[in-house]
């Protein structure tokens, strides 16, 4: 079968099928773009808010949440082309204003390991500094106590902070506010009229409403608040768009760097590296084997899929894209059980257009080892989360997770799982959450020598322990007073 072909079948099973799983996945509202063979077929389904009942219509925009990242990522590889930046110079020879908590680490870190997540230092910073134009200036202004969990480079840990650096950087070195730099050398020159870095251009569009679990913890209701804070833009705080707009902007990845008119937005040298392997992953659930350069990294035996999610309050996105073939799918949602709707749509679409299969996430084994947990059981802490692991007289390992501040401000409640082992430092969720059952690897050691408890807990996010006294940190030399 053609792609040609395989795209018109694809639209077709959309035009049947789509707003149908929309409804039997309880999710009020989604909607899903496929290009193939440089064609974009489109479905909707169900309503932007349940408060409103208003449909979704092609024209919709939902958040794009952290998919975010890769627009940013441009921004500065659009940096590189220009010769204002070298990706392995020091942050600090472009922001010399910065201060951290560890200014020794700051001194080695560099815009690739921001760009990477590797970069070290606590990630889940969400600092309201206002609506202004100078919201993410006055936001990095903020960062003098920010916690260096590890050496630079050390290792993976998803990092929202340092991505709205990198969003100052760009303000910096081009003059001007971060979304005006969005609009005018990525959206404007690819004629994406429906991009809205802010709920002000949002509202000006039919805009979808996320949803959260209510008072009983399972009925959907309206979000409290529609977008997180303007100062955390450049990581994926408000952006919104329709799911042809993300393609088109895939599109131009997809071609080298160019728009449809031939007009040059990226270099093809740019857009390689990109997609081009920079730091492996742990076995984590939902995530890939490698990060690029923004992008997530699948490994399958078909190749190489190039990607990345978003979630924001209430609202979650989804990009799967195959290079070699030419193939990106976007699906965004509005709340529900996004997971199993793109189960149902973006793998089985995947597949039928390129052959690709998605690695299968991690799962409980049936029959899992018993082994002596000791050294994970305890107390770890971030900015947004205090998570507490315990072991009960029956010997079952839980591990119960209490949002705090900016978190659970916009509703997001406590969650306790049953853990029991996987592979080596792994445990894993007996029982899944939002589909996928979640893998929590303890890394690191107390002592330094191997004799002590887990420094961290990672998840996709590295959390450091807060019950124990720390005598050397394997994953960091001892901190050097600040500079």
């Amino acid at each position: 079968m053609s792609e040609k072909n395989g795209l018109d079948a694809a639209a077709t099973w959309l035009l049947e099928s789509f707003a149908r799983l929309v409804a039997e996945h309880d999710v009020p509202g989604a909607t899903v773009a496929v290009l193939a063979d440089g064609r974009i077929a489109t479905a909707t389904g169900g309503v932007t808010s349940l408060a409103t009942g208003v449909a979704v219509d092609a024209d919709t925009v939902f958040q794009i949440g952290s998919i975010t990242k890769i627009w940013t990522t441009t921004l500065v590889l659009q940096l590189v082309d220009d010769g204002l930046v070298d990706l392995d110079e020091p942050l600090l020879t472009y922001l010399p204003e910065l201060v951290i908590g560890d200014m020794e680490a700051a001194k080695v870190i560099t815009v690739r390991h921001l760009l990477t997540h590797t970069a070290g230092f606590e990630g889940d910073i969400f600092t309201d500094t206002g609506r202004g134009e100078d919201a993410i200036e006055k936001y990095v202004a903020t960062l003098t106590d920010l916690p260096q969990l590890f050496a630079p480079g050390e290792t993976f840990s998803y990092n929202n902070t340092g991505f709205v650096v990198l969003g100052r950087l760009v303000e910096v070195l081009r003059g001007k506010p971060y979304d005006e730099v969005l609009l005018e050398r990525i959206a404007q020159p690819l004629g994406l009229a429906r991009v809205s870095p802010s709920p002000y251009e949002a509202i000006l569009h039919r805009a979808a409403t996320g949803h959260v679990a209510g008072e009983d913890g399972s009925t959907l209701t309206t979000a409290p608040t529609w977008a997180l804070a303007r100062s955390n833009a450049p990581a994926g705080s408000m952006l919104a768009m329709t799911p042809t707009d993300l393609l088109g902007f895939v599109r131009m990845h997809l071609d080298g760097g160019t728009a449809p008119d031939g007009t040059r937005v990226l270099s093809a040298e740019s857009t390689e590296a990109m997609q081009t392997r920079q730091v492996d992953l742990p076995r984590l659930s939902g995530m890939g084997d490698a990060w690029g350069l923004g992008w997530e990294l699948f490994d399958t035996p078909q190749g190489t899929v190039v990607a990345h999610d978003g979630g924001t309050i209430g609202q979650a996105a989804f990009l799967r894209v195959v290079p070699e073939a030419g193939v990106a799918i976007a699906m965004l949602t509005n709340g529900g059980d996004f997971f199993g709707l793109f189960n149902d749509v973006v793998a089985k679409l995947l597949a039928d257009l390129t052959g690709v299969v998605l690695p299968a996430r991690p799962t409980p084994p049936e029959h899992p080892d018993t082994v002596d947990v000791s050294r994970y059981l305890g107390h770890y802490a971030d900015t947004i989360y205090d998570i507490r692991v315990t072991q009960d007289a029956d010997g079952r390992v839980w591990l119960d997770r209490e949002p705090k501040d900016i978190i659970a401000e916009i509703g997001e409640r406590p969650i306790r799982f049953e853990l029991v082992h996987l592979a080596e430092d792994s445990l894993i969720s007996v029982e899944a959450f939002h589909g996928i059952h979640v893998v929590f690897a303890f890394i690191g050691d107390t002592n330094g020598d191997g004799t002590g408890k887990a420094k961290y807990v990672h998840y996709g996010r590295v959390v450091s322990r807060v019950d124990t006294p720390v005598s050397g940190n394997p994953l960091h030399p001892k901190k050097e007073e600040r500079s």
